[in-house]
């Protein structure tokens, strides 16, 4: 199957296998002259990197966990 979408080379000539491109399927939903920029810019852009959270507050949780876990076999055996 060598068409980019898979489509079996004995439906090519079928009307229902019409696919747009990638540039005429993305801009389908764009006005002509958009006044506004998008939202979600497709591509990608300028990002900030992720903040995660520190070593320490995971390492509490665990030991929270781990320290309820303790106290609830101790107070109910």
């Amino acid at each position: 199957m060598s068409s980019p979408h898979g489509i079996d080379p004995r439906a090519r000539n079928d009307p229902r296998n019409r696919y747009p491109t990638d540039e005429q399927f993305y801009a389908s939903d764009r006005p002509e002259h958009a006044q506004l920029p998008e939202d979600r810019p497709r591509g990608g852009g300028e990002t900030s990197p992720l903040k995660h959270r520190g070593t320490w507050a995971t390492v509490a949780l665990v030991a929270g966990i781990i320290l309820l876990i303790l106290v609830g076999i101790a107070l109910f055996p």
